[in-house]
């Protein structure tokens, strides 16, 4: 028996990077998976036509998770095409870096709402289904930069720095109805923006980074995995930093 059969994954902003792969992970173990983007498109088609290649039921949603109106009708929906909630990943978030004395108060506003009142709603939403089968992980995205800051983020590690109280003050919370609620702090990951990165400019990131490597999307996956599934039954209002040591 996989993991993760028979239960039912929300992954929001899931149709690209890591978010999709985190989806695909979650597929593979047997779980069946509910996915948002800001909208559908050829990207959320492709997706959840490899998700149901898989064998599992899937199904994109065009839901902006900043809204607490749209998170309710996402959730509903998921109730009634799927019957059941049982592994929440908050993963979509924007950046618009900048120095504080050149950031905008939209630019602020908008990475806050995004990053992180976005956890807030789908969290409220999720909590009647999971505390009604009294049981559910809820995984929240956050970041490196969350923890030990970063000069011209300030909006994003703000935003990241809330998921991880908001998760903390979760796990103590919704502990006596086995809810689960952990986060995952991403450094470094291997993606598309890294691509873009000269060689020199990598050498220089990796000499920061212990491992002298960027993380791939998978080993996040991975972690996310585990928090989803028994193997962490016991795991709970926790950071779990997939950095290479960059924060040790």
């Amino acid at each position: 028996m996989k993991l993760l059969e028979g239960r039912t994954a929300i992954v929001t902003g899931a149709a690209r990077g890591i978010g999709r792969v985190i989806a695909c992970e979650l597929a593979k173990a047997g779980a069946n998976i509910a996915f948002t983007d800001i909208a559908l498109n050829e990207q959320t088609a492709s997706l959840e036509k490899e998700l149901t290649a898989m064998g599992i039921k899937a199904k994109g949603y065009a839901s902006n998770a900043s809204s607490f109106s749209a998170c309710e009708a996402l959730v509903n929906d998921v109730m009634s095409f799927f019957g059941q909630i049982d592994i929440l990943v908050n993963n979509a978030g924007i950046t618009r870096d900048n120095l504080l004395m050149r950031m905008t108060e939209e630019n602020w506003d908008m990475v806050i709402d995004i990053n992180l009142k976005s956890v807030f709603n789908m969290t409220k939403q999720v909590l009647r289904p999971m505390m009604k089968a009294r049981k559910g992980s809820i995984i929240n995205i956050s970041s490196i930069v969350g923890v030990k800051g970063n000069a011209g983020q300030a909006n994003y590690s703000a935003s990241k720095a809330g998921i991880i109280g908001f998760t903390k003050s979760m796990a103590q919370e919704l502990g006596s109805r086995n809810i689960r609620v952990n986060a995952v702090a991403p450094g470094f990951i291997q993606t598309a923006m890294t691509d873009k990165l000269s060689d020199e400019v990598k050498e220089t990131y990796f000499k920061s980074i212990p491992l002298r490597r960027f993380g791939s999307p998978e080993e996040v996956a991975g972690t996310c995995l585990f928090l989803a599934s028994d193997m962490s039954s016991y795991v709970s209002g926790q950071v779990i930093s997939v950095c290479g040591a960059l924060s040790t």
